[in-house]
C-alpha cells in the first residue's frame, strides 16, 4: 500500500486525495525503497520524462500517465559557449508551458487523476500555477490557482487560457499559500502543491536522470535556483537514486542560488542552522524564488550540505546583467532564471569542473 511519512515525526498516512500535511505540521515524503534502475528499460518508453516511469512511485501496471503526458522533458543540454567547454546549460524552458515545473506537474496531476480527484487547488508565484492549470485541463479536472496580484500578467494570461479559476491575493507569498490551504480545507479537495506533495519531486528528479543520460555520467556541480527547492530536491533525489544503484561514483555538488533580498536558506546555511527562519522579503525581480519561509528548508539544507555544496546570494543588478548576457548568447530567459547564470559567474570553478546551469523559464513569461 502506498503511504506518506512525516519528515518530522515519522507518522505514516495512506495516500488519499485530501491528505497533504502531517497533523504535527510536518511535510510529507513518500514511503518507498530506492528503485532498482533498469537502464535498458528506458528505451521501451517515449522520449519524455516517462522513460523513467519505472523509478516513480506508481503501481507497475499504472498507465494513467499515457492520458496526461504532453511530451514534457528530454530538454537539450548545450555547451554555454566555446570558451567554456565544461559548462552546460540545460534548456528546461523547452516544455509545454515553458518552464521546468512541467516535470512535477505532469507527475502530480497523473497521481491526482489516478486518485479520482474532483478538483485541485494550487498556489504559485506563476510557473507552477501555469503547469498545474495546463495538466489539470489535460486531465479534465477543475482547478483554482491562487496568485499574487503582482504576478506577471503574461503568466496570469497563460493560466486563464487553460481554464483555471484565478484567485489573486494581495499579500506575501506565504499569505497566498495560507489562503489556498484554507480553501483546500474548507472545500475538502486535492492540494496540488509543488511544495507539499512529494509526487512533484518524482517529476523533478527526472532532471537528474536526463543529465545522466546526456553526459553518460554525473556532472561535478549543479547550479540550482532555490525558493521552495522543487528542482534542487528533485535533482538531489534523482542523483541519489543513480548513486545508490551504482550508476554514478559521486554525487554532484549542489550550488544553491538565492536572491539576496529574500535569502532565508542562504542565511541559515551561513549561520550553521538546521532549518531556515522566516525572513522579510525585501522585494526582488526574481519572483519565482522569492520564498521567505520555505516549508522544506531542513531537507534543502541537508541536501546542500550532504553534497559539500554551498549557497550564493545575488544582488538585483547582477540579475539583470546576467539576463542580458544570456540573451547575447542566444538564451532568452525569464528574470528568475537569470539568477542561475549570475550565481555561476560568482562561483569559483576549477578548470576541468563540469558545471550545469538550468534555464528554468522562458523569457516571454516575464513582465
Amino acid at each position: 500500500m502506498e503511504q506518506y511519512s512525516c519528515s518530522e515525526c515519522g507518522t505514516k498516512y495512506e495516500i488519499t486525495p485530501t491528505k497533504w500535511r502531517c497533523e504535527c505540521g510536518g511535510v510529507l515524503d513518500l514511503v518507498k525503497d530506492t528503485p532498482a534502475i533498469d537502464v535498458a528499460a528506458w528505451g521501451n518508453y517515449p522520449h519524455s520524462i516517462w522513460r523513467y516511469v519505472e523509478t516513480m512511485a506508481f503501481a507497475k501496471e499504472s498507465k494513467m500517465w499515457e492520458q496526461v503526458t504532453m511530451g514534457e522533458g528530454q530538454t537539450p543540454l548545450i555547451r554555454l559557449d566555446a570558451q567554456e567547454p565544461h559548462t552546460y546549460v540545460k534548456v528546461d524552458y523547452m516544455m509545454p508551458t515553458l518552464s521546468f515545473k512541467d516535470r512535477g506537474a505532469a507527475v502530480l496531476m497523473t497521481k491526482a487523476k489516478e486518485l479520482g480527484v474532483s478538483k485541485v487547488i494550487a498556489d504559485s508565484s506563476g510557473n507552477a500555477g501555469t503547469a498545474i492549470a495546463a495538466y489539470a485541463a489535460r486531465c479534465r479536472i477543475p482547478c483554482d490557482i491562487y496568485l499574487s496580484d503582482e504576478t506577471s500578467p503574461k503568466k496570469v494570461a497563460q493560466i486563464k487560457a487553460h481554464g483555471a479559476a484565478i484567485k489573486q491575493i494581495h499579500g506575501t507569498r506565504e499569505e497566498i499559500a495560507a489562503a489556498a490551504q484554507q480553501a483546500v480545507e474548507e472545500e475538502n479537495v486535492f492540494y496540488a502543491s509543488h511544495v507539499y506533495n512529494p509526487y512533484f519531486y518524482e517529476g523533478t528528479k527526472t532532471y537528474a536522470y536526463e543529465i545522466y543520460e546526456q553526459l553518460k555520467g554525473a556532472p561535478d556541480t549543479l547550479i540550482i535556483p532555490v525558493g521552495n527547492g522543487t528542482l534542487l530536491l528533485g535533482a538531489y533525489y534523482g542523483f541519489q537514486e543513480l548513486w545508490e544503484n551504482g550508476l554514478i561514483e559521486n554525487m554532484p555538488k549542489l550550488v544553491a542560488i538565492q536572491a539576496a533580498n529574500c535569502a532565508p536558506l542562504a542565511q541559515a546555511y551561513q549561520a550553521g542552522e538546521e532549518s531556515a527562519q522566516p525572513v522579510a522579503n525585501e522585494g526582488t525581480l526574481a519572483e519565482g524564488i522569492a520564498i521567505a519561509a520555505p516549508a522544506r528548508s531542513k531537507q534543502i539544507l541537508e541536501a546542500v550540505r550532504h553534497t559539500n555544496g554551498m549557497f550564493i546570494d545575488i544582488k538585483e543588478e547582477e540579475i539583470l546583467n546576467a539576463r542580458t548576457e544570456l540573451s547575447e548568447k542566444g538564451f532568452y530567459v525569464e528574470v528568475t532564471s537569470a539568477v542561475n547564470y549570475a550565481g555561476y559567474k560568482k562561483y569559483k570553478k576549477a578548470p576541468e569542473e563540469t558545471v550545469i546551469i538550468p534555464l528554468c523559464g522562458a523569457g516571454i513569461k516575464s513582465k
